[in-house]
């Protein structure tokens, strides 16, 4: 892959992004319809393709995002992510990530979720903009609470490590000596 095809807007997932969702064309073709607060658009590339870029963009890749997860809470199938947990970037997969079909919603920006007909749910985000997704609300709602019980875990373990981070000024730590003048 050439760099600039990683760092091109096309590809840039932000904490703008509401979700990265998987739409077949005409011709039965998969392509990514991305839904930001502001702007809405289609990138030729598969969601779960995006979202590794994402990842790789902050220096891991979706699979190693998925197995910190599992490190983290033991989840394994449709593993929640934190593409930078810096920012809040914190991804569910609808679906397995490696269907075709499989699309990834912005944990952040969700409002709430109804039950829609026919195994469908809709989303409401935080902005007001809807998405409904052919999924069971049961399984949403499922993923939902796994990446919150993800987030939490991660968060803590995050702070937990600011607050013993040294103080970073030389002077600051007792059990340096100062050199000797000669």
């Amino acid at each position: 892959m050439r760099s600039e095809e990683l760092y091109s807007p096309l590809h840039e997932i932000t904490p703008l992004t509401l979700a990265v969702v998987a739409k077949k064309d005409a011709g039965g073709n998969v392509h990514t319809y991305v839904l930001e607060e502001e702007s809405e658009y289609v990138v030729d590339k598969s969601p779960s393709k995006l979202i590794d870029y994402a990842c790789r963009f902050f220096g891991s890749s979706l699979k190693g995002r998925q197995d910190g997860t599992k490190d983290i809470c033991g989840i394994t199938h449709k593993a929640p992510i934190s593409i930078d947990p810096s920012s809040g970037m914190y991804f569910f997969p609808t679906t397995s990530p490696t269907n075709s079909q499989c699309s990834w919603i912005a944990h952040s920006h969700i409002h709430h979720v109804n039950r829609g007909r026919d195994r469908s749910t809709e989303i409401v985000f935080k902005n007001g903009k809807k998405l409904i997704l052919d999924a069971s609300y049961g399984s949403l709602m499922n993923q939902i609470h796994r990446t919150a019980q993800f987030r939490y875990l991660l968060d803590n373990r995050i702070k937990h490590l600011q607050k013993r981070k040294p103080d970073p000024r030389p002077d600051s730590n007792p059990d340096l000596e100062p050199e000797p003048s000669t």
